[in-house]
């Protein structure tokens, strides 16, 4: 296994469009969605062993979940484990990672991976892996991975592609945000557009460079701390610069910027589980179409629904179709999932009417 290669896992989001499952102490990246026995960072973690040493693997998360971390993930040394003081998006995330690895090891590659994506097919997405981090090591290229889209998806972001530089990468020709359901349509009709996983992988140099020459106001914050990362000193460096970087996407403040930039159009089956219709969508279901989450249910003249309820409360219903029911004990959300896209509404609504306390 090569050793100058590295995975920085982002474990620091809130995931509120899964609320009320998804809280603020309990993230969904923390959760066992899929009654495997691993929760979505430690599927994230255990993909990753068979190309990344264990001892390369780091975690940013927000400092509040540095706990969650040690207890999921006890065979991290305490210093893989990245606490940011504040949330930042995820461009100062990943410098911090990049300057932290370069500190150690300048000749390093790296990946860069959320830690709450669903991923089937583990032996392709190990060789996708490989083959991306041979692409980038001899090269200054950033990398970002591309899905084959199989619907109109206007929750996700989209890359069109541009002329072939090795079988299966390819130059970005746009980086296309979120479109609406109409231009979706045609993306996915072209058949020159791939989901944006938010995947990425480049060589330690040639995201530093990049960082220096489209977004030197962050690459100036880590710049100052040369000599610190690694030390006990970093600490109280991040927890004095970090705060005061930009909250910006790695997207926006280099990938749209960078014109080497390629994408891998990779074949293993994913989903970033953003919403009630993805977990639907990646859940099996009964002979209703119905998905239950771990909870019993009577369900009759229904159909298309997910049921996701703690504890041994029982769910009866009766003539519900497309709906999420969601209980999480002092949160009840009945919805119809095409209606998913007001979730983070209603949490902004239950903040402005009760405080945290259903946050």
């Amino acid at each position: 296994m090569n050793t100058h290669r590295y995975c920085v896992i982002m474990c620091g989001g809130i995931g509120s469009r899964f609320w009320p499952y998804s809280r603020t102490d309990l993230p969904k990246q923390f959760i066992d969605f899929m009654g495997m026995g691993r929760s979505l960072l430690q599927m994230s973690y255990d993909r990753m062993l068979p190309v990344v040493p264990k001892e390369n693997i780091l975690v940013l998360t927000n400092a509040m979940y540095v706990d969650r971390v040690r207890e999921q993930l006890p065979e991290l040394d305490p210093s893989q484990i990245l606490a940011e003081p504040a949330r930042r998006n995820t461009a100062p995330c990943i410098a911090w990672a990049a300057w932290r690895i370069g500190a150690k090891d300048p000749g390093a590659s790296m990946i860069v991976t959320p830690s709450d994506h669903l991923i089937s097919g583990e032996a392709l997405f190990v060789d996708n892996v490989r083959r991306g981090f041979e692409f980038v090591e001899s090269r200054d290229a950033l990398l970002t991975l591309g899905i084959n889209p199989v619907r109109p998806e206007t929750g996700y972001g989209y890359i069109q592609v541009g002329e072939e530089v090795i079988p299966g990468i390819n130059k970005v020709k746009t980086f296309t945000e979120k479109p609406d359901l109409e231009l979706a349509k045609v993306f996915v009709q072209s058949g020159e557009f791939f989901w944006n996983a938010g995947i990425f992988m480049w060589s330690v140099a040639a995201i530093k460079k990049a960082f220096r020459s489209y977004a030197p106001d962050i690459a100036d914050k880590f710049d100052s701390g040369v000599g610190l990362y690694g030390t006990p000193d970093e600490k109280e460096f991040i927890d004095r610069e970090f705060p005061g970087c930009v909250g910006i996407s790695i997207d926006y403040a280099v990938m749209e910027k960078a014109s080497n930039v390629y994408v891998e159009t990779v074949s293993f089956n994913w989903s970033d589980l953003g919403t009630w219709s993805a977990l639907y969508d990646n859940s099996p279901k009964n002979a209703d179409s119905n998905v239950t989450q771990n909870c019993n249910v009577l369900s009759y003249n229904s159909s298309g629904n997910i049921f996701a309820v703690r504890g041994e409360k029982l769910v009866v219903v009766d003539g519900l179709e497309g709906y999420i029911v969601a209980d999480a004990g002092d949160v009840l959300l009945v919805c119809p999932m095409s209606r998913e896209q007001s979730i983070k509404q209603m949490v902004n609504d239950a903040k402005n009417h009760f405080g945290d306390k259903y946050q």
